[in-house]
């Protein structure tokens, strides 16, 4: 019986995309936040904290600060300087209804970027749980204010 590509062997593909496709014409570095999607979104047992938690961070920078993949890199490696022992929320029962293989199912271009942020937004849904955590500790870190919820 013949498999189809992992989600490894898929994200791989994506990355390609994001770095070697728009990198040089894109100044919001999509990039970024397929890394932060696809870490959170396999997230297990196994995984570090400090890669849930700046995943997580991440999401939440794009998604409810408005933040482009540049901000983002530049808040991880803020909090990166700080180095101490990161304690990540617990990892969701239930993984988003969109992955790595939908994204890449678009067209490239708008549609694609579109279905990033759409996968980010179904990633970070399920982290919800761990919201408030990873609100306070942006504005612990990074003296970003979070907005009530």
């Amino acid at each position: 019986m013949l498999s189809g590509p992992s989600d490894q062997d898929l994200y791989n593909e994506l990355a390609f995309y994001t770095l070697e496709t728009l990198e040089l014409r894109d100044p919001e570095f999509i990039h970024q936040h397929i890394v932060d999607a696809f870490a959170v979104q396999h997230a297990g047992p196994e995984s570090k904290p400090i890669a849930i938690v700046f995943g997580l961070i991440g999401l939440y920078l794009y998604l409810e600060k408005n933040f482009t993949g540049r901000q983002v890199q530049r808040a991880h490696m803020q909090m990166a300087r700080n180095r101490k022992r990161w304690s990540a929320p617990s990892i969701p029962q239930r993984s988003a209804t969109i992955g790595v293989a939908d994204v890449l199912a678009a067209p490239p271009g708008p549609a694609r970027n579109a279905m990033i942020r759409r996968w980010c937004e179904a990633v970070w849904h399920d982290w919800q749980h761990g919201r408030s955590q990873i609100a306070a500790l942006a504005q612990q870190e990074l003296n970003i204010v979070a907005d009530p919820q």
